[in-house]
């Protein structure tokens, strides 16, 4: 082998070293790690919803503000008030409540972002009872819950629900 050759392979194999400890390196910050942390699925995520939604049907406020983190925005379906801590947030619940709210998904699209964070968004639909005259209807409405594991547990940050502008 001559000294050109030899430096090439040289250049060669320091160059494959770097590219492949940038590839390592990206995928341990980007992915679960090779220790065996658990990946965070798409069904792990939606099965937050039926949390949050049993949550509802217990009729108690602050069960359904234990899903929300300390510092949780909530932009609520049928209030025009933006709640920004949980004294707001069980408020609101305490009025929703009374109407007896029963959540079914119509569409959702959710994207994990990492195995702390995702989001889910899309359509759902709620059965409303008003607890005065006992009518019975419901109200379809965009949503967006944006979630963080805390402390091992994964918590409502951002929560927005809008009644469709088209009915």
């Amino acid at each position: 082998m001559t000294r050109k050759t030899r430096i090439r392979a040289a250049v060669v194999t320091a160059t494959a070293l770097v590219a492949t400890a940038t590839v390592t390196a990206g995928v341990g910050v980007a992915g679960p790690s090779w220790w065996g942390e658990k990946k965070t699925t798409e069904a792990e995520i939606a099965a937050l919803f039926d949390g949050w939604n049993n949550a509802l049907q217990t009729g108690d406020a602050e069960t359904v503000a234990d899903r929300y983190a300390k510092d949780a925005v909530l932009l609520p379906t049928v209030s025009n008030k933006v709640r920004t801590d949980r004294a707001g947030i069980v408020d609101y619940f305490e009025h929703f409540l009374a109407d007896k709210p029963v959540g079914t998904k119509v569409e959702t699209h959710i994207n994990v972002l990492d195995g702390n964070s995702a989001i889910d968004t899309g359509v759902y639909e709620f059965a409303l009872t008003d607890h005065e005259t006992g009518e019975q209807r419901t109200v379809t409405a965009r949503y967006t819950y944006e979630y963080e594991k805390r402390g091992g547990e994964w918590r409502i940050v951002n929560h927005h629900s809008s009644a469709m502008p088209e009915g």
